[in-house]
């Protein structure tokens, strides 16, 4: 059986672990032998360019892992795929195809399976090579076919962990971002979310830390953990956090974690991380209290803020809040109050994501009862709700714009912290202001640049000197080039015994365009072979009389 499992990412830069479990799912229980070929595409390229991926392995079986990020495209490749190979049997997996097969069978999908796939797509083979697609053996972790046959969901958990990282697996990866699992499932109930009240499973430590040796030695820089919460169990967590910061690598290892589980002793441990090794994502989601109550999420939220400002005292973890816009009983006014109290925290980055309808998801089954609107087609995005209008969304769209042009990308952090110090404006009116009159998609940096300075000094209060002060240094500190905003070109720079002077001072060279006079005559210079491992800002410099 010659076989192709395509997946579809949703940039280059990201790798896909799916197609690798099942590979070594096929290896491990399937009892006939079948050829198994990983493809690996992104939502970016033409439907033509994918097929041409696909076509030259001459398969026979098309398996495609299902997300919301690929779905909107999958019904036009199934058509193409159809035109050149007619024959092929194409079976969809995930997600979006497991809690959704009438659609994907009306599609072009000759079958969906459910479920963990390791075992089920190995079976799934042996019985169409086999001819027995209406044996017990065929429907085991079965949903649907396309002549009528809807199973029943069966736990299809593997009987024993696999390993995906294989060699072939290392070719593939080509210094993407990699994947890796530790457990599986969620013990929490969030509505808006597919992992929830589910068991979790956790997998064997040494495993793990076998695949992480394994990791670490390839090219990739950054490795994330797909754990839905990551420390859900304390003893488990903490060993790999430990195994983790003692290693000798510059991997940078993500988590998606609830900081309300963390206590003294894990706190203390993450303290001792080598700056720039761990990444914490964190769903706060809302401060409003019922809201969180309708999603069916228990946070203590104290806690968590104070362990996020713990996390963010020791300076050597690079931290994420996330917060979700359209969730129940939440308006415009209160959602201000939650990203006003979350912006205060001084995360490193602060996610503004919006609801999505996941089929599947108990919340999708409440849509009516709240009065919740979404687009049809993937991602399933809210568009209004009893609480919020289309026009309150398209204003958080505009925060999110604004928001992640400045604060996010790390760009403009002394200009927003003098900005909002002097003006009294709250963060949340301040973004919302500038979304609206100023997007950043498809304007060059130094663009938006100058034209964040035009908006800014229309602001109360604004010491222009001051203003581009801190522009100068937000710009040297982040930008690399020569392509710079007007008043990067306008301002004042080193003369040559200023010039020499921080040359010796760093030992190597540096050139005019990395160096600044302020208004304050303080004179400044950039060491950009130094940049910090957390904020990844370059070293910004004084130099002394």
């Amino acid at each position: 059986m010659n076989t192709v499992i395509l997946a579809i990412n949703s940039k280059y830069i990201h790798s896909s672990l799916a197609p690798w479990y099942l590979v070594a799912g096929v290896t491990r229980y399937a009892r006939h032998e079948h050829n198994v070929t990983v493809v690996e595409s992104t939502i970016n390229q033409p439907i033509s360019s994918i097929v041409q991926q696909i076509l030259p392995h001459a398969p026979q079986v098309i398996g495609i892992s299902t997300y919301i990020w690929n779905a909107a495209m999958l019904p036009n490749l199934i058509t193409e795929l159809r035109t050149h190979l007619p024959d092929v049997i194409i079976a969809l997996g995930g997600p979006e195809a497991e809690h959704n097969p009438e659609y994907w069978l009306t599609q072009g999908a000759d079958h969906v399976l459910c479920g963990e796939g390791e075992q089920t797509f190995a079976h799934f083979l042996d019985a169409i090579s086999a001819n027995r697609t209406q044996s017990p053996l065929f429907q085991r972790g079965w949903h649907a076919q396309r002549d009528g046959y809807f199973g029943n969901d069966i736990n299809s958990t593997p009987t024993e962990p696999l390993d995906p990282f294989t060699p072939t697996y290392f070719d593939s990866l080509n210094g993407r971002i990699a994947y890796i699992e530790s457990s599986r499932g969620c013990p929490f109930s969030c509505s808006y979310c597919l992992s929830g009240d589910s068991k979790v499973t956790f997998f064997p430590l040494d495993m793990v830390k076998a695949q992480i040796d394994k990791l670490i030695n390839s090219e990739t820089t950054t490795i994330k953990f797909i754990d839905r919460t990551f420390n859900c169990n304390k003893a488990h967590a903490n060993e790999l956090f430990q195994y983790i910061i003692n290693l000798d690598t510059s991997c940078c290892f993500h988590f998606e974690v609830a900081a309300d589980l963390f206590d003294s002793d894990t706190l203390s441990l993450l303290a001792t991380a080598p700056p720039g090794r761990i990444q914490m994502e964190i769903g706060l989601q809302s401060y409003y209290q019922p809201t969180l109550s309708a999603v069916g999420r228990k946070t203590d939220l104290d806690l968590i803020e104070h362990n996020i400002r713990t996390l963010l005292s020791h300076g050597n973890i690079h931290t994420h809040v996330g917060l979700i816009a359209g969730l129940p009983h939440e308006t415009l006014d209160i959602f201000r109050t939650t990203f006003n109290r979350a912006y205060q925290l001084k995360s490193h980055n602060l996610q503004l994501g919006f609801l999505k309808l996941l089929y599947g998801s108990k919340l999708r089954q409440q849509a009516s009862e709240f009065g919740i609107h979404f687009t049809p087609e993937p991602p399933y995005e809210i568009t209004q709700n009893r609480w919020l209008s289309a026009a309150d969304l398209y204003a958080l769209k505009n925060v999110e714009d604004a928001l992640q042009s400045t604060y996010n990308s790390g760009r403009f952090l002394s200009t927003l912290e003098y900005l909002l110090a002097v003006t009294n404006i709250s963060p949340f009116d301040f973004f919302r202001s500038l979304g609206e009159v100023l997007h950043a998609h498809a304007i060059p940096l130094n663009v938006y640049a100058d034209e964040l300075l035009a908006f800014c000094l229309k602001l109360p209060n604004i010491d222009s000197s001051l203003l581009k002060d801190c522009l100068i240094c937000d710009m040297l500190q982040t930008t690399k080039g020569t392509c710079y905003a007007s008043f990067m070109k306008e301002r004042k720079r080193f003369q040559t015994s200023a010039l020499l002077k921080a040359e010796k001072i760093i030992g190597h060279p540096i050139s005019r365009d990395e160096t600044a006079i302020l208004s304050c005559g303080k004179q400044v210079f950039v060491d950009r072979d130094v940049q910090k491992l957390v904020t990844k800002l370059y070293e910004l410099c004084l130099l002394k009389n």
